[in-house]
């Protein structure tokens, strides 16, 4: 924890029925600014109530929001307080897996993104995977081969997606992946999957050869037609929102 020495956030008064609205974009503003960062505390409650003119129950509501929405976290005792918080991935994974299941996102769609998406990936992992990434890729495609069960079988797709995503050297790359691979993971099951385990380690493992020769467009294929067996392995175990109409 630390205390900024850069310039105090300036907020202003909040007099709307919706103070707490107007106190968190106030707040979310600063950040934009970079007036407040990872790490800052905010002002006590009682010099926050009288910048915004408002009253320190409207206050509280205002900062448990932003405490819900990751962007501060409450520390109690002598030196506790209001601190802005650290980026945390899970969150945005967390949001993703809401927004999907109440809205009316169909599997076709989150296919259509995953292709777009893993082909960007691909593409990018050819120009910058290193040679580890490479061997932790085929690691963890033989690895595959050893475990039995769906769920261990599972893990090790979701590994390979992550190291592949992480040899892009773009975490934004890795945040999105985490987030479809957890919105379908329900999905994934039942002894069809084991079935087209076979195939798809071997798809994994062609994939490390497409991006050691540095073929883009033959990895990006690789990819495009290993997803597509996945939708449709997807498409028989899916129910919910997902299934559209």
């Amino acid at each position: 924890m630390k205390t900024s020495t850069a310039p105090s956030p300036a907020f202003a008064p909040v007099k709307t029925q919706r103070a707490f609205e107007v106190i968190c974009e106030q707040i979310r503003g600063e950040l934009a600014a970079g007036t407040l960062k990872t790490g800052d505390k905010l002002p006590a409650e009682r010099d926050l109530a009288t910048q915004f003119q408002v009253s320190r129950s409207a206050l509280r509501e205002a900062l448990r929001s932003l405490e819900v929405a990751g962007i501060i976290r409450n520390v109690k005792g002598a030196r506790g307080g209001a601190f802005i918080q650290s980026a945390e991935p899970d969150r945005i994974v967390q949001a993703m897996q809401d927004y999907v299941h109440l809205g009316s996102v169909t599997l076709e769609e989150l296919t259509e993104a995953r292709i777009a998406l893993q082909d960007v990936i691909v593409r990018l992992a050819c120009v910058r995977a290193t040679e580890q990434d490479l061997q932790d890729l085929e690691a963890i495609a033989e690895k595959t081969k050893r475990v039995t069960g769906v769920e261990e079988r599972y893990q090790c797709a979701v590994e390979y997606y992550e190291v592949l995503a992480r040899a892009t050297k773009n975490r934004i790359f890795g945040i999105f992946v985490d987030s479809l691979s957890a919105i379908l993971h329900q999905f994934v099951q039942g002894p069809e999957y084991e079935t087209l385990q076979e195939t798809l380690i071997q798809s994994r493992l062609q994939l490390v050869k497409h991006l050691r020769a540095r073929d883009a467009d033959a990895a990006a294929e690789e990819m495009r037609k290993h997803l597509g067996r996945l939708h449709r392995h997807v498409r028989k175990n899916i129910k919910g929102p997902l299934a559209g109409g």
